[in-house]
């Protein structure tokens, strides 16, 4: 899957999935969401974001929880 508003960069959040070049990481918005917020209320929060930003960030939180880590064979 590509996710094309989802940037990793080390020194930005320590290379956390932030949106774009901002400091805003996928856990704030995944986190606002699931404490009630609307993304009309993000938005208002975070004006320079928009509201693919929002979805994508929340596709992206999904698509994490479906991957798996299997350890590397000796």
């Amino acid at each position: 899957m590509q996710f094309t508003r989802i940037t990793f960069d080390p020194q930005i959040m320590g290379g956390k999935p932030c949106l774009g070049k901002t400091r805003v990481t996928v856990g704030t918005i995944v986190g606002l969401l699931a404490a009630g917020r609307t993304t009309a209320e993000i938005l208002e929060h975070y004006p320079y974001l928009e509201e693919a930003d929002v979805r994508e960030a929340l596709s992206y939180a999904a698509w994490r929880s479906e991957e798996r880590d299997l350890p590397l064979s000796a």
